[in-house]
């Protein structure tokens, strides 16, 4: 089985399906398993360094036995075809960001604010009970084209350069840094290692993902927003992810938001307006109009290599 049909069998199971409940996905076994390692390594009363080593341990406790199980699988062509396909299908979630984004633009369409607050809450880590209407959609906006990086394009890159391990430490390690990434007295420390190793991992994905999303709308805009927006905020990855993002649509974001009950006074990013409803399905095609970009280079390199 070709590249470019495990990739396309994946993204349309993606498509169709979406991601399995809760339950029945690979990653709430693992989120599972995160906790009992957490319990087990994490010692606020060690010193900085202690921490650090045992965020790194902790790190290779999580992702090491499911590195294993793939590497201990028999040669057998048609069970690793399968095995692939089935692996970058619960290594992507188009169909559920897509999904999310247009459940809070439901609501906001229906008048219903505090449910719209509740539905972004479910996609962005910042405190939502005080947002207005545009706060909100600034939030989905934003979690969209982040996330459009995070769990489309950075696990397509992985696959596609290193197989389905590579996809499988991509979104583990990122799974582990959205549990354990925070700068915060708990995580600061110990949370370290995975927080620089989903930094190193998503460095080339996510530029490549801002190159896609410049190309493909406001190129010029999107550029601009890129070089001047992006060193202004904190994530090295998302920044430029979003401001050309923010960029390419000519969309206003950013600015103060509420995390864990402290005022942040984030950078605005991006272009001359302020998000409309309409927005949001704007920002959602962006993502679809840069998976089919992304199919049609690996389609390409396929078919040349």
């Amino acid at each position: 089985m070709t590249l470019t049909l495990i990739v396309l069998l994946a993204v349309g199971l993606d498509r169709c399906l979406g991601e399995p409940r809760n339950a029945l996905h690979p990653l709430a076994a693992f989120g599972r398993w995160v906790g009992i390692l957490e319990r087990s390594w994490l010692d606020l009363a060690a010193s900085p360094a202690k921490q650090r080593w045992a965020g790194i341990l902790a790190l290779l406790g999580a992702v090491a036995p499911a590195l294993s199980c793939l590497l201990a699988l028999p040669a057998i062509p048609a069970l690793q075809a399968g095995l692939a396909v089935a692996i970058l299908y619960f290594c992507i979630a188009a169909r559920s960001l897509e999904q999310h984004a247009t459940a809070v633009a439901s609501a906001l369409e229906a008048g219903d604010l505090a449910l719209a607050r509740q539905r972004v809450g479910y996609i962005v880590s910042r405190q939502t009970e005080t947002m207005s209407e545009e706060d909100v959609r600034r939030a989905v906006i934003e979690s969209v084209l982040e996330n459009g990086a995070d769990a489309v394009f950075a696990p397509l890159f992985w696959f596609v350069l290193a197989g389905p391990s590579g996809a499988v430490l991509y979104r583990l390690v990122n799974t582990l840094d959205a549990m354990w990434g925070y700068r915060n007295t708990r995580y600061r420390y110990f949370g370290w290692a995975a927080a620089r190793f989903d930094d190193a991992l998503n460095w080339l994905p996510a530029r490549l993902t801002a190159l896609s999303y410049a190309a493909l709308a406001d190129t010029g805009r999107a550029l601009r927003a890129w070089l001047q927006f992006a060193p202004l905020l904190d994530s090295p990855n998302a920044g430029p992810v979003m401001s050309a993002g923010a960029g390419a649509l000519n969309l206003r974001l950013g600015g103060p938001a509420v995390y864990h009950g402290q005022l942040k006074q984030k950078a605005w990013f991006g272009g001359d307006r302020s998000p409309e409803l309409a927005d949001i399905a704007r920002a959602c095609g962006l993502v679809q109009r840069t998976l089919w970009l992304w199919l049609a280079a690996i389609a390409l390199g396929d078919y040349l290599a």
